[in-house]
């Protein structure tokens, strides 16, 4: 059986506003242009995630808010612990997930990292050791169940940037 992840690092933040904190940074112009983008290319793909694991932070909700509707407005579950989390704590994340597709929206440079540990090779794409901001990896892992899921268990399957767009 194989299992589908999305990895999506959060779109442009903006830093303009010294009241907010960086938990409460909303996204930039570049990020609300971006990030519709990022859904119409994965509803392209045929990508429909039955289920998303979300950081708390303003941003990345704001970029899972933009994506949704060109994938099925699927509702997010906010995870704290996925604010700027390391690779080990986005795996401990995703093997307790139970849908069959499961997108992670979430922060580099973690994300970044987890992405580059969990693909068997690395996607042929200049962006993909940047993981930039709104980018996003489709990859397929062999698994029945998510709690099987390890480093180097993945094959990408697709790869984008903003950009590329």
């Amino acid at each position: 059986m194989m299992r589908r992840l999305i990895l999506i690092r959060h779109a442009k933040s903006d830093w303009d506003d010294p009241l907010l904190t960086d938990h409460q940074r909303v996204l930039a112009r570049r990020g609300r242009d971006a990030a519709p983008k990022i859904g119409a290319w994965l509803a392209a793909q045929g990508v429909r995630p039955d289920e998303v694991l979300c950081s708390d932070a303003t941003r990345t909700q704001d970029t899972w808010a933009l994506i949704a509707p060109f994938l099925g407005d699927v509702a997010p579950t906010l995870i704290p612990a996925l604010y700027h989390a390391g690779p080990d704590t986005i795996l401990s994340q995703l093997r307790r997930a139970t849908g069959q597709a499961v997108a992670i929206i979430g922060h580099n440079p973690g994300l970044g990292e987890f992405a580059g540990l969990m693909v068997q090779t690395r996607p042929a794409h200049d962006g993909f050791e940047r993981f930039p901001t709104a980018a996003a990896l489709v990859a397929e892992l062999p698994v029945e169940d998510w709690s099987e899921a390890g480093y180097a268990m993945a094959r990408p399957v697709a790869f984008t940037v903003p950009r590329d767009l």
